[in-house]
């Protein structure tokens, strides 16, 4: 029996020693009404580890969803309500699973938050269209996706950085999603950002933190400031793709259904663009 992969910190699941880019992180950050999409490409060593459900279905591949609110989803919800719509793009299948707060996999429906942004009400947010996307993209039709909600609503970079709660529960889950041939993690897909608008110097310090997050080192007046700095990350095979003018929710802030939707979309379009070899 070969011995699962444990990994201690967020940069041990991005990179490799062979350096060819099997997996990606990426991050979207929504600052008021302005968004960006940064791809990060780094490799994971990873191979061959598979989930096996009662009808001999793999785990193909496994996409983490964290950083605060839009992340966890709030399409939909008005007033401390969601309204239960969930668009076709986030209709559940069986071929895209769900690692609940038990560390249980399940066949995944919105809201993918529901046990984990406790306390908040979830709605739809953008991990099931881009779930549903990336499995109408291949073209074998027989992947499946396994999504690992880990997102908090209201939580700034400070709250994310190696040592805190947020980040080793996150690491956590993602050991927990491998442990019994749970599969290759591809992607953490990352939305953060509002927050740290909110307070000059946590604008400022925004890009050290942000390189220290996926690197795994440790230790809205300013949206302009904290946009900047999201566009000024030089990593390997860094993509910036903006989204700016996604509508947003009466609270402007939360992004509404159909730009979560948006979202999903464009977050798996980078994706499929940029791993020519993952269909």
């Amino acid at each position: 029996m070969t011995e699962e992969p444990h990994h201690d910190d967020i940069s041990q699941f991005v990179k490799s020693q062979e350096g060819t880019p099997d997996v990606a992180i990426i991050f979207t950050y929504n600052i008021s009404n302005m968004f960006k999409l940064i791809t990060w490409f780094s490799m994971l060593c990873v191979a061959g580890s598979t989930l096996v459900l009662g009808h001999n279905n793999t785990a193909k591949d496994i996409f983490i969803l964290a950083g605060q609110s839009n992340m966890a989803g709030r399409g939909g919800v008005n007033h401390g309500k969601w309204d239960g719509n969930i668009p076709p793009e986030c209709k559940p299948k069986r071929s895209i699973l769900r690692f609940t707060a038990n560390l249980d996999w399940e066949v995944a429906r919105e809201p993918l938050h529901v046990d984990i942004d406790v306390g908040r009400v979830s709605g739809v947010g953008p991990g099931m269209a881009f779930a549903n996307e990336i499995i109408r993209s291949y073209r074998s039709g027989t992947g499946i996706i396994g999504l690992v909600p880990c997102a908090v609503g209201g939580t700034s970079i400070n709250k994310w950085g190696k040592g805190s709660r947020l980040y080793d529960q996150l690491v956590k889950r993602a050991n927990e999603a491998l442990k019994d041939g749970g599969g290759t993690i591809r992607a953490i897909l990352w939305y953060q950002g509002e927050t740290d608008t909110l307070n000059k110097d946590d604008a400022e310090t925004y890009k050290r933190k942000m390189v220290a997050l996926t690197s795994g080192e440790g230790t809205i007046t300013n949206i302009e400031m904290v946009r900047k700095a999201q566009m000024g990350i030089k990593m390997k095979n860094v993509k910036c793709v903006d989204a700016k003018g996604l509508p947003l929710n009466a609270d402007n802030l939360h992004l509404t259904t159909m730009s979560e939707v948006k979202l999903g979309l464009k977050l798996a379009y980078a994706f499929l663009l940029s791993f020519s070899h993952f269909h």
